[in-house]
């Protein structure tokens, strides 16, 4: 599969770009999404956000307390800044539904790199299996891009509402923001709800999964689900204990560079070690301990 891609952004320019898995979890204290409105408010916000921070959405999924988004972006610093655009604007929808402030103000974003083929094609499947942990099929799931898949005849849109053609009013009313749509190929459902194959990147998931649909459904009926649960959302946002966290880098050192950690160089120590603190929740004395170095050279690499 081609990992890194040359695609066209919405701001026009053409850029390599890679992909990375956005999460936002709502915590147990917090449901991001009370009733169908809020669902599909969060759809649509995913695509604004997108167009604004300049990536491009792959699949996604909406459950009631957390979304998942893979997107092809330019860097690190954009997939954060897409990730915390839909927190601000999905904050500002929910304050405005219910009246309730600051309710959203812990919870969590992450953009996490997807750094080999094996991260893509799992984290691609894990996020559209989380239909199945809603209690549906995941062709059945209707806040997914799960139907944009694998559908030529879908992804032609017959009888589909340009939302380029909308006017200030019914940009507002049913797109929830008074942006300029006039240059996208998005397209409305006859219930006024975005239809998947209009804006999401199918070609990347198809391409990842050798254009073979049966691949794709067999990665997620045999997919690990609590492996991905670690590996993708708890990892990233709990602080491990030293030991769990030396073998969490040792096998990012071994995909990285199929090499074990204590014989990296210090050239790859400075590669790997931004990427550690960006993904993982860590400290400077953790990373100092776990990579051999001085506190000092770590706070030097992340430039503290």
């Amino acid at each position: 599969m081609k990992r890194v891609v040359h695609r066209k952004m919405p701001d026009g320019s053409f850029q390599n770009v890679q992909p990375f898995h956005v999460s936002m979890e709502g915590l147990e204290k917090t449901i991001l999404c009370r009733c169908d409105n809020d669902y599909d408010a969060m759809v649509k916000i995913l695509c604004i956000c997108a167009r604004r921070k300049n990536v491009l959405i792959i699949v996604y999924a909406v459950v009631s307390n957390h979304c998942h988004v893979a997107v092809l972006a330019a860097n690190q610093a954009d997939a954060d800044a897409f990730g915390q655009e839909v927190k601000r604007m999905y904050a500002m929808w929910f304050s405005r539904q219910y009246g309730e402030q600051k309710r959203l103000q812990k919870t969590d974003v992450k953009a996490i790199c997807l750094d080999n083929d094996w991260y893509v094609r799992n984290a691609l499947a894990y996020i559209l299996r989380n239909a199945l942990d809603n209690g549906c099929h995941v062709n059945d799931y209707r806040w997914s891009a799960y139907r944009a898949m694998f559908c030529d005849e879908c992804a032609k849109g017959k009888g589909n509402r340009q939302v380029a053609s909308l006017t200030k009013v019914e940009r507002r009313k049913w797109m929830h923001t008074g942006d300029s749509l006039n240059d996208v190929a998005w397209r409305l459902d006859a219930g006024n709800s975005l239809v998947p194959a209009s804006f999401c990147d199918r070609e990347y998931l198809e391409q990842a999964f050798e254009h073979d649909q049966a691949f794709f459904l067999k990665t997620i009926g045999g997919q690990n689900a609590s492996e991905m649960q670690w590996k993708l959302i708890e990892a990233p946002r709990k602080m491990l204990v030293d030991s769990d966290f030396y073998k969490s880098c040792n096998e990012i050192s071994q995909r990285w560079f199929q090499t074990e950690l204590a014989d990296l160089s210090i050239e790859r120590k400075t590669r790997l070690i931004p990427y550690l603190k960006r993904t993982m929740k860590t400290t400077v004395p953790q990373l100092a301990r776990t990579m051999g170095l001085s506190r000092n050279q770590v706070s030097a690499i992340l430039g503290l």
